[in-house]
């Protein structure tokens, strides 16, 4: 089966989601995109090919899949129009949410009455497809509607399939995580630079060395722990520096962090209309993965 899909937001990660899909052998004709800033989607036309419309009904007829990639305070304006969408298509409509902090049932409260829709929470990497995607299945959302949203993100990463009551604590490792590990670059950088280095220098060594960690970490089977006895000789540089990370409370500071950004993306679950409440251009900017 061929599935029509429209990505409503032309941003960052409408983009990335557009290319992934077409780059894993999705056909040009079975996708649309929803943009309403007139520059960009000639950008999007130009660059891949798409259809490019302002027009979330006319995205949504007959498409088999609706993404909805916009920022927090666009969601209700898209649901009212997606409310009153009529499907024409052979399958019922699926709608999978990519905007942070507001849960399926209010999407399904929204939608006519037994409507399909799945929570993702993806993260930044999916910009280079490399993505950590959690998928939740609201209630109607049955397990071959599910595969499919799977199927699809699977061209921009990896994804999860897990009740939507851990979306909290995913948003707090995977949905924030990059931040984390920007941060820890930064800072080994600017070490770098205090121990003589020049600035590029050190960025150059520690962009490097925290890339291959990651790809040895990821293909060699071996777990965190062994990997890094494997590097720390007794008495030995390595270990001197990790005894100053548990000196100055590294891992309490990880959990601390983490229970603080889940605490958060709870509350924002219970209040979704404060977040986003600044933002401008809706329809015209990626997800919420950038207010996390």
């Amino acid at each position: 089966m061929t599935e029509r899909v429209a990505i409503i937001g032309g941003g960052k990660i409408g983009e990335a989601l557009l290319a992934g899909l077409i780059n894993s052998g999705k056909p040009v004709r079975d996708l649309v995109v929803v943009e309403r800033l007139s520059s960009r989607a000639e950008e999007l036309t130009g660059d891949y090919g798409v259809r490019v419309t302002d027009d979330v009904a006319d995205a949504a007829d007959g498409a088999n899949v609706v993404f909805i990639a916009v920022k927090p305070d666009a969601v209700d304006t898209v649901l009212q129009v997606l409310s009153k969408a009529e499907d024409h298509g052979d399958e019922e409509r699926v709608t999978v949410t990519l905007v942070a902090g507001i849960p399926a049932a209010r999407y399904e409260a929204a939608l006519p009455a037994g409507a399909p829709v799945v929570r993702v929470m993806p993260n930044t990497p999916m910009l280079v497809n490399e993505a950590m995607c959690a998928v939740s299945p609201g209630r109607y959302a049955n397990d071959d509607q599910v595969a499919l949203t799977v199927r699809l993100l699977e061209s921009v990463g990896k994804v999860m399939v897990l009740p939507e009551k851990h979306l909290d604590a995913v948003t707090a490792i995977s949905g924030s995580g990059p931040a984390y590990f920007f941060l820890m670059v930064e800072s080994m950088i600017d070490a770098g630079v205090s121990l003589g280095l020049t600035r590029a220098q050190a960025a150059e060594l520690s962009v490097q060395t925290v890339k291959g960690a990651g790809v040895l970490l990821s293909e060699s089977g071996l777990s965190s722990v062994e990997l890094r006895a494997a590097v720390t000789s007794p008495g030995g540089t390595t270990a001197a520096a990790l005894r100053e990370f548990e000196r100055f409370g590294l891992r309490h500071a990880v959990n601390e962090a983490t229970t603080a950004c889940a605490d958060t993306s709870a509350r924002m679950a219970r209040r979704p209309e404060v977040e986003g409440s600044r933002r401008a251009s809706p329809l015209a900017v990626e997800s919420g993965i950038d207010s996390q």
